[in-house]
């Protein structure tokens, strides 16, 4: 009997891992071809993984709450017949490769020390020889080693830890007496961004009429996502008021015959995301991604995600594939599909990945404006503000004169590492331009 390892499928370029929520096979158990196996969750979508083979369930390599990286083996089937060729896995990530040799480049020279250092401080508290000698080597003395928040059990200092320390910049490593470790450093095309060890937070005191709710498992993958984007890409905003009356007027003009002949309601959204495809067209530097930490993609295709707000106050973005393709109806009809498959959790993991650039909807919630946070690797999002009506001067070949004007404001966020402010500012300067010239005449 053969034996067929089941892995955890690549789910997205900003994809690295997911955890076990539930096994839907236990051990001993016939799998039909297809048949899903496990339930799995990332910070964007739950998902099932599905059998490639028909056999028996032998082996479970995780329980429920792991975390699995892309690649690892989850489960093992046994399947009939004497040889099974095994399909290729996929190479392990440069950046991931890159820190493993990083870490033992350490321990190689950390092995070659024969410096002997007690295990604890006169304050008492314990540090390995490793992380001694690695302070040794950086110049680290004991009262800068205390500073350093531990990860460890009972808060000790690890290796990752002094590593992120380092790493940081707040100690810069000696030339001539770690060569080894900046030779490997050299040889890294994308190094790999390494958080500040977090502070641990003291305890909230809690009355008797407080409610304490605990976050959900999505709810803390988002959190984490959202933080590792603020301290990764410098934000940057500009603001920008858009005329929309045409706009406005153009739907309430057409909106019953649009039913009628397509089928589905048109929304002022699948309008904003058209005018947003046009903008990356004019403007393709905006429709890239950020890869580590000196290079970036320009992409091809327009994948415009969409931020869509769930029962649960979760935030989920599935993408338009293909976006600058769509005319205003299929623009109309992708837009529906995906926030009724979001609200009703029945997207694919392919329907949230790929995206290039992502647009969210603070208006539908009564915010006229925000400071959306970038969905890294991206470099950009827009955030529509709520449509309202405004006192303005509208200017004629005869005077001007105030009226009553639709009007709502554009935010746009973009990482200053690699997006100016120029840039940054035209992107929606176009979008306003298309918007206001809209047509209120023509037909869809």
């Amino acid at each position: 009997m053969a034996k067929f390892e089941l892995k955890l499928p690549k789910m997205g370029e900003s994809v690295a891992e997911a955890t076990i929520t539930s096994w839907l096979k236990e051990v001993g158990d016939t799998i039909e071809l297809d048949d899903s196996v496990v339930e799995i969750a990332t910070d964007k979508v739950d998902s099932e993984v599905p059998s490639e083979v028909e056999g028996v369930l032998i082996e479970k390599r995780f329980e429920v709450d792991a975390v699995v990286k892309v690649g690892e083996t989850i489960a093992v089937i046994e399947i009939s017949g004497d040889s099974y060729e095994q399909p290729i896995a996929e190479p392990v990530v440069e950046e991931e490769v890159a820190v493993e040799k990083l870490e033992k480049s350490v321990d190689e020279v950390i092995e070659k020390s024969t410096v002997s250092i007690d295990k604890t401080d006169s304050s008492g508290k314990f540090y390995s020889p490793l992380v001694r000698n690695i302070a040794e080597k950086e110049g680290i003395s004991m009262e800068e080693l205390e500073t350093i928040s531990g990860t460890g059990k009972e808060d000790r200092v690890t290796k990752k830890d002094i590593l992120a320390y380092i790493e940081n910049g707040k100690i810069v490593p000696k030339q001539d007496k770690i060569i080894s470790i900046e030779k490997v450093k050299t040889s890294i095309p994308i190094q790999k961004s390494i958080q500040k060890p977090v502070q641990t937070a003291k305890p909230i005191a809690v009355s008797g009429g407080d409610e304490v709710i605990e976050l959900s498992r999505m709810g803390k993958l988002i959190a984490n996502h959202m933080l590792d984007s603020v301290h990764s890409a410098a934000h940057a905003q500009s603001f920008i008021e858009v005329d929309v009356t045409n706009v406005v007027e153009w739907r309430a003009k057409i909106k019953d015959k649009f039913l009628q002949r397509e089928g589905v309601k048109i929304t002022y959204t699948p309008i904003f995301m058209q005018a947003v495809t046009r903008a990356l067209k004019e403007f393709p530097l905006i429709n890239m991604i950020v890869e580590g930490d000196d290079r970036v993609v320009k992409k091809k295709n327009i994948n415009l995600g969409m931020a869509t707000a769930l029962a649960d106050g979760n935030l989920i973005v599935p993408v338009i594939k293909n976006a600058d393709q769509l005319n205003l109806v299929g623009m109309t009809r992708a837009v529906n599909t995906l926030a009724l498959n979001a609200r009703t959790n029945n997207l694919s993991p392919d329907d949230i990945q790929d995206g290039t650039y992502t647009v969210t909807n603070v208006g539908g919630f009564g915010s006229i404006m925000g400071t959306p946070i970038i969905n890294r690797p991206q470099v950009g999002i827009l955030a529509l503000g709520a449509i309202r009506k405004m006192p303005a001067v509208i200017e004629t070949s005869e005077g001007d004169y105030i009226g009553i004007r639709h009007k709502m404001i554009l935010s746009h966020s973009y990482d200053h590492r690699v997006v100016n402010g120029a840039l940054g500012s035209l992107f929606i300067k176009y979008i306003k331009d298309y918007l206001e010239a809209w047509d209120v005449n023509s037909e869809f």
